[in-house]
């Protein structure tokens, strides 16, 4: 059986749930899962599949370290596959701001110019802040990874997408561009990538000039301040929020390297949910796409499952029991208790403590295997 609580559906305290163990390095598709049977009731309902609960939890007594992580892979692919159930029944969060359209027109041409191009994303969710098309605009251009507010994720995290990006052979750079650390090696590295620009202006008969470096991403990443830090001065408009940045601007930094700002750049529609579910919990998209609400359910749903976290953090921090997956009776329970039955304002603080790290420093995603 399932209770529905608004738009979303979740499983009641009651609900016997079967947990499948898996040890093998397949993901699970959520395509593959959506044509799995399902009961006869035409409301949506969740299927959880995968690792031992205990697993979850950190309750496990194997002392196989390897096949605890295994394990916890699977766990994790788990979570991605029962995020995909989550989002069915909610309203699709959609984000497109009207300039952002005439800013990628205007984006495309200027890469043509750039010798080198550094992508931001956003550490807690590397795959969830990377267009669908930036592959296809950068072509072979050089390109340098930026992983932003590397504070905010584990040094386990900060490892494994480090393994996995060199692994693919792309330069990453891990950043905190409130703090500025990162800015100087990302510096470097950027003359150094297009040092051969001026090698071959120099053949021509012609003088050398600043490498020009375009700083792409999606809103709210830390484009802007991480421009600002690398100058040490305020020279782009920047703010914990998406949408700021609304237009290309043009920055020297030296004689010898030219940076361009631009507005985050996000697909007309957002066809992964789970990702989008991701950037409204990390603020990487605009408040107005999404229900608070919803999205903070989610966050309790995920967080009681991740087990660097888990039920216990939520209980010990608000002092309310957390009933199973039900993440919108918490925010309803939190409600009465602080905000008068106010499940908007519930919601936020929810939602504001996991962005400055209340739960501690954790990233949402894993590196894919």
């Amino acid at each position: 059986m399932a209770v529905q609580l608004s738009s979303l559906w979740l499983p009641s305290s009651t609900v016997s749930v079967k947990f499948v163990h898996c040890r093998c390095k397949t993901k699970l598709s959520p395509t593959a899962l959506a044509t799995s049977p399902s009961s006869s009731s035409s409301a949506p309902t969740i299927q959880i599949v995968g690792g031992k609960k205990s697993s979850w939890h950190g309750n496990s007594n194997s002392n196989d370290s390897f096949e605890s992580y295994q394990e916890e892979e699977c766990d994790w692919v788990d979570l991605d596959a029962d995020l995909y159930y989550w989002t069915k029944s909610l309203r699709p969060v959609q984000w497109y701001p009207g300039h952002i359209a005439k800013t990628e027109k205007e984006l495309k041409e200027q890469l043509k110019l750039m010798d080198v191009v550094i992508e931001v994303r956003d550490a807690r969710i590397p795959l969830s802040t990377t267009h669908p098309q930036m592959d296809s605009w950068l072509g072979n251009r050089k390109r340098i990874l930026v992983l932003n507010r590397e504070d905010m994720i584990s040094t386990e995290d900060r490892n494994a997408w480090a393994t996995y990006f060199t692994r693919r052979g792309t330069k990453v750079i891990f950043s905190n561009g409130q703090l500025g650390m990162g800015t100087m090696k990302l510096s470097r590295l950027a003359k150094a990538l297009a040092a051969g620009v001026n090698v071959k202006r120099r053949a021509k008969g012609l003088l050398p000039r600043p490498v020009r470096a375009g700083i792409v991403g999606y809103p709210n990443v830390g484009k802007s301040s991480l421009i600002n830090r690398l100058l040490k001065r305020r020279m782009c408009p920047a703010a914990p929020r998406p949408g700021v940045t609304r237009e290309l601007k043009w920055v020297r930094f030296g004689k010898d390297l030219e940076l361009l700002d631009s507005p985050g750049i996000i697909p007309m529609r957002i066809s992964d949910q789970v990702a989008a579910i991701k950037l409204a919990i990390c603020d990487d998209i605009g408040e107005r796409s999404y229900d608070v609400t919803d999205v903070a359910a989610i966050l309790v749903q995920m967080l009681a499952r991740i087990p660097t976290v888990g039920a216990d953090a939520l209980q010990k921090r608000y002092k309310i029991d957390v009933d199973g997956n039900s993440g919108k009776i918490f925010v309803q329970k939190l409600a009465i208790h602080l905000f008068n039955g106010d499940n908007h304002q519930a919601a936020f603080r929810i939602l504001t403590d996991f962005r400055k790290g209340k739960f501690g420093w954790i990233s949402l995603e894993r590196p894919p295997r």
